[in-house]
């Protein structure tokens, strides 16, 4: 799938009602091999800033997830494999705040919405759908890099 492609998929399952959490998981979930069932509960919570607590941005948390899956470490000695990955979160948050100012959900939602949005449930279109966007295509970037 092209990085396009991706990004398309990523901002489709938003606007089907996924949380951005899932958007963003659910995008790349058949290149990690994650089953999608399984995608979208694991994901579901960190919707809203985590579970609405408006803290870090789902789609940023998303990302963060399938950095894990597809560049992660699975033993407990791996302090290489850990510091690499944390090194890619770190990158990938870093890109999503050279382009917003932050990655919390709240500060992006004050920023780039309306309070009356926000209240109404409909900052979706006004910043959600963007972070998707590119968080998912931040990503794909670094799942390409060597």
């Amino acid at each position: 799938m092209t990085r396009q492609e991706t990004i398309d998929l990523a901002v489709n399952y938003f606007k089907q009602g996924y949380a951005c959490s899932q958007a963003v998981v659910l995008a790349f979930a058949e290149r990690v091999k994650l089953d999608p069932t399984v995608a979208k509960r694991i994901s579901g919570t960190f919707g809203g800033g985590m579970g609405r607590l408006r803290q870090k941005c789902g789609a940023v948390t998303g990302a963060f997830m399938i950095l894990g899956l597809a560049k992660g470490y699975d033993r407990p000695d791996d302090m290489e494999g850990k510091l690499s990955v944390y090194s890619k979160v770190r990158e990938l948050n870093r890109q999503i705040e050279d382009i917003y100012g932050t990655s919390q959900c709240n500060e992006l939602l004050i920023k780039y919405s309306e309070p009356a949005h926000v209240a109404e449930r409909t900052h979706h279109k006004d910043i959600c759908v963007r972070v998707v966007a590119d968080a998912a295509g931040k990503l794909y970037d670094m799942l390409e890099e060597a």
